[in-house]
């Protein structure tokens, strides 16, 4: 860095030093503003005590209506319930019982009591902190629930399935290979020809199941104005996995929006967004690696839909809570029947793209282009070689890589190598133009000797800029791919997010609490890389801007702060890139003959310059100015 960037540089700090102590307020004003700070907590904490004790004793009225309920005579309970339920009073009363859905993968219990799918098991994934077990999607106990509201003609209150009880068909349902069985939940009412009905389908090895919403004869019973009931949706999504920050970074709710296509909130903000203008045909609940999605065979309606994400930072086995209230069509026909699909499983490509309705975009594949990086090429190849460890895997990968881009490596490293062999004419330009004032002509001369020599000083940027599509494509995708879910390799026991080695017991700032060796082994090879690059590949390059050594080893340090809490697979692959470039410029270097190669280019720079038509017509043009400019004067 020379004296007057250092210069820049240190004027730039000064004039910000100075903004910062101007700008800082007087001991008067920090005292006010610190008294201000307190006075806003004291009233914020007065107006949560509060709140808390009106919950509290809410929740103690509750506690005591019910229990006061509950030990009331049946007689008494249904002549309470009439006023409120009306026709749907039989159904207010009952027990709260189990019925199973099942299949070779999943496990899906539904609760008489609202008919809605309370717990789903995936029987082929496991926790991480139990791999034993099988993964538990979510339960009751969660917090989870759904359920459709609906008002009752002349009627203020609106009533939600969840209050009632259903009676299923049957309390078992297990199918395997390509069956298919279906559960009919039914709703009653004091009128044996006005029911709810939920079906339930599963079909073996699948991890949709069908979900149809039947309204029988209820056209003249619903207030339905709107022409459409609410269907609630929520779900405390568990953490499943060995850091729930990283969940947290990726978890969201994607949505379809017909005619407008995939669309999502910001995994990094807690939103709440309404979707009025398009219908939508599915929304996601999506995890890191799982997800739950309802899917409408035609779509909802547009009215009022509303979905929200939130977290609770100080939870350390909630990643967070998703909400969405979806609108079904409701005509007030005799029988009003909306079918819709849940699905409950892992966030894996194939397996989402098999359903052919584009829920497989929420998997992060890379933007544009780069995604065809991971969908032609990395995702194939995991998928086919899924009974070989991973990390060898992104070994093949890597190789397949650098294979395919040898033949681009090679002639950049040819050009590489014609600018180290002209370093003396170089050196001769240095010594010609010493001084400062002189480094644009300085410029165009190395430029020049460039050009008649047949050599190309941007060339070494080729490799870089070839490898940073993938490497793009590979950081959006890699810590998503289920197939890297606890996959071990070396010391590291899941490939898909950081492997640790050392643990300070406190956080750096930048950098985490922790050392990856994978990223230390991508850092170092990234440096070694650099330096080779620079000292062997292009040093009349580094001569003539030494600005840029500096700049070229703060990248690989700036890359480790970040490479350190992310996944293991993506520096495992990033330092095998680097070990293969190194053998690749080896035996190049042995194979490129450098004094022949020089004896090429000064040959070339005695042929007489060969001048394409536009710069001919450049001159031509610049001649003819200068010979009107004579004629003028």
């Amino acid at each position: 860095m020379d004296k007057k960037s250092i210069i820049g540089i240190s004027l730039i700090a000064v004039i910000l030093v100075g903004w910062m102590y101007f700008n800082a307020p007087n001991k008067e004003q920090a005292l006010k503003a610190r008294h201000h700070r307190d006075s806003i907590t004291k009233v914020a904490i007065k107006q949560d005590s509060l709140n808390a004790i009106i919950f509290a004793k809410e929740q103690v009225k509750q506690d005591s209506l019910k229990k006061a309920f509950a030990v009331l005579p049946d007689s008494i309970k249904k002549k309470q319930s009439e006023s409120k339920y009306q026709l749907f009073t039989n159904s207010s009363i009952g027990i709260n019982e189990n019925v199973v859905l099942e299949n070779e993968l999943l496990k899906a219990t539904i609760s008489t009591k609202g008919g809605a799918i309370t717990k789903v098991e995936l029987k082929k994934y496991h926790p991480y902190n139990d791999r034993l077990k099988p993964l538990i999607l979510f339960d009751k106990s969660d917090s989870t629930f759904q359920n459709i509201s609906f008002k009752l003609k002349n009627s203020s209150t609106i009533l939600n399935t969840d209050s009632f009880y259903f009676k299923p068909s049957i309390k078992q349902c297990a199918v395997s290979n390509n069956q298919t069985q279906s559960i009919t939940l039914r709703l009653e009412t004091n009128n044996p020809s006005s029911y709810i009905e939920y079906i339930y389908t599963i079909k073996g090895n699948d991890y949709m199941i069908n979900y149809e919403t039947r309204f029988v004869g209820l056209e003249k019973i619903l207030d339905v104005k709107d022409k459409f009931v609410t269907l609630n949706w929520a779900q405390e999504i568990k953490t499943q996995e060995k850091y729930i920050v990283k969940e947290r970074e990726v978890a969201t709710i994607y949505y379809n929006e017909k005619g407008e296509g995939v669309d999502f909130i910001n995994a990094r903000k807690m939103e709440e967004v309404s979707l009025t203008e398009f219908p939508l045909t599915w929304v996601s609940f999506k995890q890191q690696f799982f997800n739950t999605t309802l899917i409408a065979k035609t779509e909802f309606e547009k009215n009022k839909a509303v979905i929200k994400t939130s977290e609770d930072l100080s939870s350390n086995n909630i990643v967070k809570t998703m909400y969405a209230q979806l609108q079904i069509p409701f005509q007030n026909r005799n029988i009003e029947a909306f079918e819709m699909k849940w699905y409950f499983g892992p966030t894996h490509y194939n397996t989402l793209k098999a359903y052919d309705i584009g829920i497989e975009k929420i998997i992060p594949t890379g933007f544009s282009v780069f995604s065809y990086i991971n969908k032609w090429m990395v995702i194939p190849l995991l998928n086919n070689l899924s009974n070989i460890n991973a990390g060898i895997v992104i070994l093949i990968l890597t190789l397949i890589l650098k294979t395919v881009l040898l033949p681009i490596a090679y002639k950049t490293y040819i050009s590489s190598a014609k600018m180290r062999v002209l370093k003396p004419e170089i050196e001769e330009l240095n010594a010609k133009f010493p001084n400062s004032e002189d480094a644009m002509k300085k410029q165009q001369e190395s430029m020049a000797l460039y050009k008649r020599a047949g050599a190309n000083p941007l060339s070494g940027c080729i490799p870089m800029l070839l490898q940073f599509p993938i490497l793009i494509a590979l950081f959006a995708f890699i810590p998503a791919s289920i197939e890297l879910r606890q996959q071990p390799f070396l010391w590291a026991d899941d490939l898909s997010t950081y492997d640790t080695v050392y643990n300070f017991g406190f956080n750096i700032w930048g950098f985490g609490d922790h050392i990856s060796l994978f990223a230390m082994l991508m850092f170092a090879s990234t440096i070694i890389y650099t330096w080779m690059s620079q000292s062997i590949l292009q040093p009349a390059q580094t001569n003539q801007m030494p600005g840029m050594k500096y700049m070229m080893y703060l990248m690989p340090l700036i890359f480790l702060a970040v490479m350190n809490s992310y996944a293991a697979g993506l520096s495992w692959y990033y330092f095998l890139a680097n070990i293969i470039t190194f053998i690749q410029t080896w035996v190049m270097k042995k194979i490129v003959d450098d004094g022949k190669l020089r004896t090429e280019l000064l040959a070339n720079m005695k042929k007489p310059e060969k001048k394409s038509a536009f710069q001919a017509k450049l001159e031509e043009m610049a001649k003819q100015k200068q010979a009107l400019a004579k004629g003028k004067k």
